[in-house]
């Protein structure tokens, strides 16, 4: 199942992400979008998780949860 996760803080890595989602799953990847010119992060990324419980568990347990001062969001990525 592949997971959007929005309004993360700019200092969040792609570590910092596969450590919160692996507590809750088996993640499969993890990326995390980068401005072309800048290299900053955007400030969303995508994490997929092959085990539907274990993707739904990890948005329950996810969603509105602050990482890094910022309120995340988490939900299926429309694919």
């Amino acid at each position: 199942m592949k997971l959007l996760v929005r309004n993360l803080s700019r200092s969040t890595t792609e570590q910092d992400l596969r450590t919160l989602f692996s507590a809750h799953g088996k993640v499969i990847t993890c990326n995390l979008v980068l401005d072309k010119d800048t290299g900053q992060s955007k400030g969303f990324a995508f994490i997929e998780m092959p085990n539907e419980i274990e993707s739904r568990g990890a948005i329950k347990a996810l969603n509105q949860l602050n990482v890094d001062k910022s309120k995340i969001r988490v939900k299926y990525a429309d694919v």
